[in-house]
């Protein structure tokens, strides 16, 4: 995990490169979320990588030592409700767009994980499978998934009968059993559960 495609851009004539990625696109419930990082060039974080490859104590680690180094960063939610409004994409880059305009420092740039642009006021460039290609979005997915592992603890002190502290949201056996044990609660996402709703 280097810093090339970051300097690849700053070849080009960018100044300052953010990283940016999500967390929470698939979960039944919950917020999507979103973060945009800019470290300073060469800035070496031990063990940084995809954050769905990391170990909680790892990322909760790393998410503190991100936050210390950055130049800048934002995290930003976007709740279910907005995403049922919207859909999962739009709010997915809703969330994107947002982290990047709250950066307190303002980016030229924008490396996106995955494949869709969400549409940025600066030059975008998107990188397939990039949380384990540029540090840049590295650091983006582990603060945009602790903040949103934490939200869902929070979640479960709110609504203890989900357990949503186990499945963070996701569609797993234990979720389904509790939709259909207590039906649902307004952090579901109802267009992620038509057919359990008949809608």
């Amino acid at each position: 995990m280097n810093f090339d495609i970051e300097k690849e851009l700053m070849a080009e004539g960018f100044n300052i490169v953010c990283g940016i990625d999500e967390a929470g696109r698939g979960p039944l419930c919950g917020p999507v979320c979103a973060a945009a990082v800019i470290l300073p060039v060469d800035c070496e974080i031990e063990g940084i990588n995809d954050s769905k490859k990391l170990s909680e104590k790892k990322r909760d680690a790393l998410y503190d030592i991100i936050k210390e180094k950055a130049v800048a960063y934002s995290i930003q939610m976007v709740d279910a409700k907005t995403i049922d409004e919207i859909n999962i994409l739009q709010a997915t880059f809703l969330a994107m767009r947002t982290a990047v305009e709250n950066l307190s420092v303002k980016p030229d740039a924008a490396l996106i994980d995955g494949n869709g642009k969400p549409g940025l006021s600066i030059e975008e460039r998107t990188v397939i499978k990039g949380d384990a290609k540029s540090v840049s979005i590295a650091a983006a997915s582990i603060l945009a998934k602790v903040t949103r592992d934490r939200y869902c603890l929070e979640m479960d002190k709110k609504y203890p009968e989900y357990a949503f502290a186990q499945h963070k949201g996701y569609g797993t056996k234990l979720h389904y059993e509790k939709i259909a044990e207590h039906g649902i609660c307004e952090e579901h996402r109802r267009t992620f559960l038509k057919k359990i709703l008949g809608e």
